[in-house]
């Protein structure tokens, strides 16, 4: 990938943020104690939704130009 745009970085973005998400309820599943589990999945639903806006306007932007 030589020209990374907004779509792109959403992408990666997205897939990382679902899957460090799908990690920590795992790990929660499984029994072991996350002080700060809370935050953390806070932090990537707020990630996957920043994630979705990027996708979209560099989606946008590049049918545009």
């Amino acid at each position: 990938m030589d020209n990374w745009n907004l779509t792109s970085v959403g992408l990666v973005l997205i897939g990382c943020s679902i899957t460090v998400a799908g990690t920590i309820i795992a790990a929660l599943l499984l029994g072991i104690s996350i002080g700060i589990a809370p935050y953390l999945l806070i932090t990537t639903a707020l990630l996957i939704v920043m994630s979705a806006i990027l996708i979209i306007y560099g989606d946008q932007e590049a049918n545009a130009g």
